[in-house]
């Protein structure tokens, strides 16, 4: 049963119990509206009590019947809040957990409202594109006023219940946190106002008290304007929320589901939409039952003190755990805990921590240049230079020490993780944990399943990278993985763009216009160009016959390797990052044009950002047919996460589907038709979808 029916000293209690977050679903729906005729029909039943099972209230919307025919099928939520409120017997919200998008606008239907003090209201609609669509943006600012109402609606923040205190919301917050107390509180309050003589009070009927309200609403709208360009389902809140307050709550309402109607429609609606899925559906593996025992993480331990070392010592300490931080210089080390340090002091000036929280953050991180202090770790991360002989030696030297049953992982961004599992005797150990710069600051985690990684490392690791706040996305064993296998042909078209007229500066701003948070030239100046010479070499050697451009190769050379020398692709000032435009980069790359026989021309912006978007999505499709990545939301979930994709896009297979693979074939074609087109050679998957009409996510929600 989605909604439980019970009775106690002449309340009925009507229980939302549909695990884990009581979603409003169907069956939820008509099961409320069926306690409520219940108790409406029962003499003996003075007051009714709406509230949660297990941990929560309501989490809001059943997420299992987005774009079902069961997410509008009646009663829908509107119609359930309908006959809440017009219940000719009080009806007593008890909240505990969370009150969130549906959740809260149901319990914004009752006449009263108890709620644990730490439970956590929200409407998040704005979040998924969307706006609240069962009287939210009407009934909060009645509530608890406009602008606090407003700022909730816009941003899809939660608030607890406790700084809503004094707001208007409840009727009483309660010391308590435990459900139980809370639904006897609420039961005690029923009984009470059940003995009042109606009409009870109505959200819907009060009034909206704020001077100036069309001038705060204009201040607001331009605000919101100014900092949410890409996305349009927080004007439309405003517009909402605007209507009801100057026209009153019919006119609100009836703006409010035009809205709704509106942004479900917009393709920025359905890219949030899709991320929300493809997040969770990253950490589903179908192979892996979910009743896999995990192996216990107490102990930490990581190798290697440099930026992408001291990051995952911060990461893992955030999150509480102890952490051992090894390397085999003193010099070395102490620059890491430096880095550590002025890391957190940088955000306790920043007000994001206190003295104490830094004190405890940097307790937990033991510094060591002794391999013997790691034999107690459970999880023992290397971060040492992109080497694989490197790796070896600390591969073997993990399998002579750690403990049996430790999980031994490689931060490796595109070694071989089964030639590094062959190092060690416990191939069934070993798996990839590949953190992006800053760790401690990027969502991404890339896990990379070795042939033999065993069920529950590829468990333990994936509920451990929720525990430290990380979206994790499994791929299998290639040369770069998901994103970084995808960033080579991106950035071979990169170079060639260059070859063919066009300059750095021109095509990071095409591509950051499109929404990228950097160019490419801007991210290999940051990130440091030698890296990529080094994968590029490395690569080489090993398939000297595929067609690439030498022209990052001539960058380097000259040591132009970007901020950390002052010089890259940009000119830079010592202590800036301000990208300048480097007359003798564009020399260089005139003069390669011309070394080469290449007669440069104007490019497109469109030309250049379908080089760059589809060379993504290009190998992206071949990942999918390799099996390297299980679903294409996967790889969606890589270049939002880790490469700064545009979120309103949905990452680069969505946004290939948004325009129809038909026309991406067709470029495709027309691009490997001109000079350089030998660096195209299109996926067999892409072909056979825009064939048949279909797109890389059609299974998707």
């Amino acid at each position: 049963m989605a909604v439980d029916y019970t009775t106690r000293d002449g309340i009925a209690v009507i229980t939302l119990n549909h695990p884990p977050v009581n979603g409003l679903g169907h069956a939820s729906r008509a099961g409320i509206v069926a306690g409520l005729d219940a108790a409406q029909a029962d003499p003996a039943i003075t007051a009714i009590v709406l509230t949660g099972a297990g941990k929560v209230f309501s989490g809001g919307a059943d997420i299992t019947e987005f774009n079902t025919p069961k997410a509008t099928q009646a009663p829908t939520l509107p119609s359930v809040i309908k006959a809440v409120e017009t219940s000719t017997k009080p009806v007593v919200a008890a909240i505990h957990g969370v009150a969130m998008g549906g959740g809260l606008e149901l319990a914004l239907g009752a006449h009263y409202r108890l709620a644990a003090h730490n439970a956590q209201i929200a409407l998040p609609e704005v979040k998924l594109g969307l706006l609240p669509g069962a009287g939210g943006t009407q009934r909060l600012p009645r509530a608890i006023g406009l602008e606090a109402a407003l700022n909730m609606i816009v941003s899809g923040t939660s608030v607890p219940a406790s700084k809503l205190a004094n707001s208007g919301l409840f009727d009483e917050v309660l010391a308590s946190d435990q459900p139980g107390e809370v639904l006897d509180a609420a039961c005690a309050f029923a009984l009470r106002v059940g003995c009042q003589a109606g009409p009870h009070p109505m959200v819907r009927e009060r009034l909206v008290e704020h001077p100036g309200a069309a001038g705060f609403l204009r201040f607001a709208r331009n605000t919101v304007a100014a900092t949410a360009v890409h996305f349009p389902a927080p004007l439309q809140c405003i517009d909402a929320i605007e209507a009801g307050v100057l026209h009153g709550f019919e006119r609100g309402l009836a703006a409010e589901r035009k809205g709704f109607l509106a942004l479900v429609q917009t393709p920025e609606s359905r890219a949030l939409r899709h991320t929300f899925f493809a997040e969770r559906a990253a950490a589903k593996l179908p192979d892996v039952p979910s009743s896999t025992p995990l192996r216990e993480l107490r102990r930490i331990a990581v190798i290697g003190a440099g930026t992408m070392g001291s990051g995952i010592a911060m990461t893992f300490a955030n999150a509480g755990f102890a952490v051992t931080l090894l390397e085999l210089q003193a010099e070395a080390l102490e620059r890491g805990m430096a880095k550590i340090r002025t890391t957190y002091e940088a955000s306790v000036k920043k007000g994001k921590l206190d003295a104490s929280t830094l004190a405890q953050r940097s307790a937990l991180i033991t510094p060591t240049l002794a391999w013997d202090d790691l034999r107690d770790a459970d999880l023992i991360i290397e971060a040492v230079f992109e080497d694989l002989s490197v790796k070896e030696q600390v591969f073997r030297q993990l399998d002579a020490l750690a403990k049996p049953g430790a999980i031994l992982a490689s931060n490796t961004s595109t070694l071989d993780l089964n030639q590094i599992a062959q190092f060690t005797r416990r191939p069934q150990d070993v798996v990839g944990m590949h953190f992006f710069s800053p760790a401690n600051v990027m969502k991404l985690l890339e896990v990379v399943r070795g042939a033999q990684t065993a069920n529950d490392v590829l468990a333990t690791v994936m509920h451990c990278a929720r525990r430290i706040g990380k979206t994790a996305v499994v791929s299998g064993v290639c040369d770069g993985f998901i994103g970084n296998r995808m960033l080579e042909p991106y950035l071979r078209q990169a170079f060639l763009l260059l070859e063919e007229g066009a300059l750095p500066v021109q095509v990071d701003r095409a591509i950051e216009a499109f929404g990228f948070a950097m160019g490419p030239f801007r991210m290999g100046d940051l990130a440091g160009n030698d890296i990529g010479w080094a994968i590029r070499k490395r690569r080489a050697q090993a398939h000297p016959d595929a067609p690439s451009s030498k022209i990052a190769d001539r960058l380097c050379e000259l040591g132009r390797f970007g901020q950390k020398t002052s010089r890259g692709w940009y000119d830079y000032q010592p202590g800036e990052r301000h990208a300048r435009p480097a007359a003798e980069v564009e020399a260089l790359i005139v003069a390669y044009s011309a070394e080469h026989g290449i007669v440069r021309r104007t490019l497109s912006n469109e030309e250049i950002v379908e080089r760059l978007v589809y060379a993504l999505v290009n190998e992206g499709a071949k990942i999918l047919a390799e099996g390297i990545a299980a679903r294409a939301s996967d790889i969606d979930m890589v270049y939002l996460s880790g490469y700064g994709f545009p979120l309103w896009r949905g990452g680069p297979m969505l946004y290939a589907d948004t325009v129809g693979l038909y026309d991406v074939e067709r470029a495709i074609r027309r691009y490997a038709a001109q000079p350089n087109g030998d660096a195209w050679q299109i996926a067999p998957g892409l072909v056979e979808r825009a064939a048949q009409g279909r797109g890389f996510n059609d299974a998707a929600h």
